[in-house]
């Protein structure tokens, strides 16, 4: 008689993790970024987590192993971004389940997505049974918004859980002006992180270019990148299309 075949371990993939960031979610946070996303909204500025075979796949158990290990070192949540972390559901609700007994009790989990609510509750319950807090709906250029988080008008802040509630509920519409950003180095180019507003990414560009550090790509604008040109990988999912 056969013995049963063991059960394949879930892979994530990952675009890149982070610790800690202060501008996506309350407090000192761990970030997550996955790797891919089907629906690909107009303008983003994160193209380079679209690619689902990019980034790194990497086993839960390792995974989560590597978070608990940054999250001894202090925070007060965990945020899901990416790229379109529900497009991962099942890799993704076993990693929040792995991580869940090594958080502290006041420690919360946000995801980003950007399916609309009832999609989200849809598709990924089995994502948001371990999250205290979601972010819903596709980024909207032609909507702009000052709300803390959120990159357009339509995106929806949702607590989930009492801990959620009560870390979250003063938030719902607080506006931020201006919007909060942080700056990492990554390798040859810059890590940005946060949720810009209108124009901040071409006050960017435009500040690199005035200190003699033109960028000759970044991933919020398609172009033809060369082997030289440093890159400049935001790390959030929200977009921001060029203006004059």
């Amino acid at each position: 008689m056969r013995a049963p075949r063991a059960r394949a371990e879930p892979v994530l993939r990952v675009s890149r993790i982070v610790h800690p960031v202060t501008v996506l979610g309350p407090g000192r946070r761990l970030v997550i970024w996955v790797q891919g996303c089907g629906l690909a909204c107009a303008g983003c500025m994160s193209r380079d987590t679209w690619d689902p075979a990019g980034g790194t796949g990497l086993p839960v158990t390792a995974l989560a192993a590597a978070c608990r290990g940054l999250l001894v070192r202090g925070a007060d949540g965990v945020t899901v971004s990416g790229g379109e972390p529900l497009d991962q559901a099942p890799a993704l609700a076993a990693l929040l389940a792995a991580l869940r007994p090594a958080l502290r009790h006041a420690v919360d989990i946000l995801v980003y997505t950007g399916y609309e609510t009832d999609e989200a509750l849809r598709i990924g319950a089995a994502v948001l049974r371990h999250a205290d807090a979601v972010i819903t709906g596709r980024y909207d250029a032609a909507r702009p918004t000052r709300l803390v988080w959120r990159g357009s008008a339509n995106q929806s802040l949702l607590p989930l859980t009492g801990l959620g509630r009560r870390r979250y509920a003063e938030h719902l519409d607080r506006e931020a002006d201006p919007a909060p950003l942080e700056i990492f180095p990554d390798g040859d180019g810059l890590q940005v992180v946060g949720v810009p507003q209108r124009g901040d990414l071409r006050r960017l560009e435009t500040g690199l270019a005035r200190e003699g550090a033109p960028p000759r790509t970044v991933s919020w604008r398609p172009a033809r990148p060369t082997p030289s040109s440093p890159t400049i990988p935001p790390s959030r999912r929200t977009e921001e299309r060029d203006h004059a």
